[in-house]
């Protein structure tokens, strides 16, 4: 399965983000800790060019504590401020202003040493769809002003927020980007909800999880689901439909004569992983696709 997906919006919504560049001080990028570098898009490198960024690692609560400190020192390594956030809990978002201001601390300098009442920071969010920009910004803002929701392409146009700190937030849609190069990354992207499900083959995307939980995280896939014996060769696909079948039994997806609803069962076993329900778990690792 090829997966691909760039509505109309998103190119629009490229757009105007190059438009506003000029008005910002600077670039708050939105990443998913479970998937950082599939949940980076390449394009936003050239978009933002050389405005001052903040990476931002979202939904850390729900990801790998071992593979946080390592995502964490990797962008350190490239250069870059990176913060540790989980903007549904707020664990991480107050130290937000505060980091952007480090990162305009000369620019600010400067202003002060001329006589000058700095005014209120200026930042620009951007991140793919999902990634959690509208419920950071709320967090943030202090208020339900962004629209949120558990699906992707919620946010349609753009808005200034005022926040705490001195901080005033631009939101922006999600965009992803024309074509993934690695469709690994399209498949890592749809297991944690940034791609319509409804464009999807749900049964393809659950036998990928599944494959990356037995090889990674297989005690903890063994003890959710009560499976006494998985698989041994996880590149036998009949090997991986009868744990998903396995799976379906357990949660009840089944049809007249106790067959498995595969796609139902696919569905319940991607809504407990988004869910946390199998622990925190990260799908990659720096420097790596595979």
């Amino acid at each position: 399965m090829t997966i691909q997906w760039f509505p109309g919006h998103m190119t629009k919504a490229r757009r105007q983000i190059e438009d506003k560049l000029k008005l910002i001080d600077v670039a708050i990028e939105l990443l998913d800790a479970r998937l950082p570098l599939s949940s980076r898009n390449p394009m936003i490198d050239d978009i933002l060019r050389d405005k001052p960024r903040l990476i931002i690692l979202n939904k850390s609560d729900l990801a790998d504590p071992e593979m946080n400190r390592q995502w964490l020192a990797f962008f350190k390594g490239e250069g870059h401020a990176a913060h540790l956030v989980d903007a549904s809990t707020g664990n991480g978002v107050k130290e937000i202003p505060d980091q952007v201001k480090l990162l305009l601390k000369e620019k600010i300098d400067k202003q002060i040493a001329k006589g000058m009442n700095p005014r209120a920071m200026r930042a620009l969010i951007v991140g793919i769809p999902n990634v959690g920009k509208s419920t950071l910004i709320n967090r943030m803002a202090g208020r339900n002003i962004a629209a949120t929701g558990d699906r992707p392409g919620v946010t349609k146009g753009q808005q200034w927020i005022k926040t705490g700190g001195n901080l005033e937030l631009l939101d922006t849609p999600g965009i992803l980007w024309p074509k993934f190069e690695d469709q690994q990354v399209g498949y890592r992207l749809a297991i944690t909800g940034a791609i319509r499900e409804e464009i999807l083959n749900v049964e393809d995307i659950a036998f990928y999880a599944v494959k990356y939980l037995l090889r990674d995280y297989g005690d903890r896939f063994r003890e959710r689901y009560g499976i006494d014996k998985l698989p041994e060769d996880l590149e036998n696909p009949d090997e991986i439909v009868t744990v998903m079948e396995e799976v379906g039994r357990k949660r009840g997806c089944l049809v007249s004569g106790g067959r498995v609803d595969l796609e139902k069962a696919s569905r319940t076993l991607l809504h407990e992983l988004r869910a946390g329900k199998l622990g925190r778990f990260t799908l990659e690792a720096p420097n790596t696709r595979g």
